[in-house]
């Protein structure tokens, strides 16, 4: 899916995965710790946005929908239309849980997390 100012419509997931992310108003706000895929519908699910907690005890991971996602070449980092208060009242979770039961509790993450940001599903 191509992202609202038109950015590639492909990249490899090994460069999204550890790019920081901030607010519209330029704050970091985490980090895509990872990206998770459907693979029975070939979509991305989520980006896993990770921030809070040290040296990754205590953080906590946010799905948040990939169409949110928008790149800045001059951050060198995604930006979303949301602030740090916004993303900690957030669904989060344990990255484990991201994927539990190959997909059945992501799935209904996947429908929390579009439901919270109020994001159309893209899926069927």
């Amino acid at each position: 899916m191509t992202t609202t100012t038109g950015h590639t419509s492909a990249i490899f997931a090994s460069k999204v995965k550890g790019t920081p992310v901030y607010s519209d108003n330029g704050d970091k706000i985490g980090t895509v710790e990872d990206v998770v895929l459907d693979k029975q519908s070939n979509q991305i699910m989520f980006a896993a946005l990770g921030f809070g907690g040290l040296l990754g005890i205590g953080e906590k991971y946010y799905p948040v929908p990939w169409a949110l996602l928008d790149f800045d070449e001059d951050k060198g980092g995604y930006v979303v239309p949301l602030d740090k208060d916004r993303l900690e009242n957030a669904p989060a979770y344990d990255l484990k849980d991201l994927t539990k039961q190959d997909g059945t509790i992501g799935s209904s993450i996947r429908d929390e997390s579009y439901s919270f940001y109020k994001v159309d599903r893209d899926w069927n």
